[in-house]
């Protein structure tokens, strides 16, 4: 009884920030009417068959290609450097580990700005090209340089998750598959990769919800040129004053995240235990 007691807080807590929230958004994408007066407010699917249409279509593929992009990009660098990391010593994985997490420490949107800096028209690249006789190039304001944010921002979170799975992983086990006959090649294939799948599946799934909701990035490194589901959303609601539109947008985005979380536990649960085979 006092546990229960004591969990009351935080169901409180969960009530008013997560709960109340979240039935006011869904209340707003389903009816239509003044966002300033409540009591008009009338039941309609009008705002969803708004957005099911091509202009819209078209920004969430967008969003969800860079976000597939951008995850597996991650994927490709982050697991190799967390296998790097976890074989070292543990002196030298604190300090590797710490050269992922000091940038986190700095706001996420001074990050992001400085990548303006670093690719803008008269940005450091470019100012090396033309010391060096050649001609400037476009790497602001397109989709490479969204790309480029969202690998920046989110790689550690992709590191992380891996790195934690495979220092706790039982050297014994490489011994084990190695005095069996397995080459090291082999023993990664089929013992070390396997038994990774949990971060790698916890890593894709905190790289891809907020790039495919980040707003920012797009912001400053795409420009116009660049819009995002996530931009979209902040623009009904910054600008527009269309809340209902807002938020059936972000119902939509909003079931798409946990089709992919529900996708990626699955996955996991799928492949617990893949090891156990060897050959």
């Amino acid at each position: 009884m006092s546990f229960r007691k004591s969990a009351y807080p935080y169901l409180v807590w969960l009530s008013i920030f997560i709960v109340v929230p979240l039935l006011l958004v869904a209340w707003f994408a389903f009816t239509t009417g003044d966002s300033g007066n409540y009591t008009e407010f009338t039941p309609s699917l009008s705002n969803f068959s708004r957005f099911f249409t091509p202009i819209y279509m078209s920004v969430l593929w967008r969003s969800l290609s860079l976000a597939l992009q951008s995850t597996l990009i991650c994927l490709l660098l982050g697991y190799p450097a967390a296998y790097i990391i976890s074989r070292e010593k543990e002196s030298r994985r604190n300090a590797m580990i710490l050269l992922f997490v000091i940038p986190m420490w700095m706001n996420f949107l001074l990050r992001t700005y400085s990548w303006l800096t670093i690719l803008g028209k008269n940005g450091i690249i470019n100012s090396i090209l033309g010391f060096l006789g050649i001609a400037q190039m476009e790497l602001i304001y397109n989709d490479t340089a969204v790309l480029l944010g969202m690998v920046y921002n989110f790689l550690p979170f992709m590191v992380l998750p891996i790195y934690s799975v495979l220092s706790k992983m039982d050297r014994n086990l490489y011994e084990a598959a190695e005095d069996l006959g397995a080459d090291k090649l082999r023993v990664f294939w089929k013992v070390v990769f396997p038994l990774s799948f949990p971060g790698i599946m916890t890593g894709i799934t905190m790289v891809f919800i907020p790039a495919v909701s980040t707003f920012i990035i797009s912001n400053l490194l795409g420009g116009n040129k660049s819009n995002l589901i996530g931009n979209l959303v902040e623009q009904q609601f910054r600008y527009v004053g269309d809340w209902h539109f807002g938020s059936a947008m972000s119902m939509v985005l909003m079931v798409i995240i946990l089709a992919v979380m529900a996708l990626t536990s699955k996955f996991d649960t799928d492949k617990e235990g893949g090891a156990g085979g060897l050959w």
